[in-house]
């Protein structure tokens, strides 16, 4: 009689399962390659870039209409990209939380 890796049948039944179920989130989260992170960088960098830019927008416009002998403009500058980099952090973490949930899943 030949013996069979497995005790019983429930138990190879289970097993199939479980492959399946790998095999089916895979398929469903292949999304998640090289695009994702590419479009996840380009995301980062937007969230940085644009406050950057508003903040120096609105310093060249104070240092137009109210000038002094301080620079509205390196102001505004560093105060857009405190506020950009606290943005580009919230999304990564928010990013790294799905992550995290996904493999606690599997």
């Amino acid at each position: 009689m030949v013996e069979s890796k497995y005790e019983n049948r429930g138990e190879f039944t289970e097993k199939i399962g479980s492959r399946e179920d790998r095999k089916m989130k895979a398929r469903r989260n292949r999304a998640k390659g090289v695009w994702f992170g590419l479009g996840m960088m380009g995301m980062v960098g937007w969230s940085v870039a644009i406050p950057t830019l508003i903040g120096v927008a609105i310093g060249v416009w104070l240092d137009i209409k109210y000038p002094g002998h301080i620079s509205w403009t390196l102001t505004f500058l560093s105060i857009g990209l405190a506020v950009g980099c606290a943005n580009a952090w919230y999304w990564v973490k928010k990013e790294q939380k799905n992550i995290e949930r996904y493999q606690r899943d599997e």
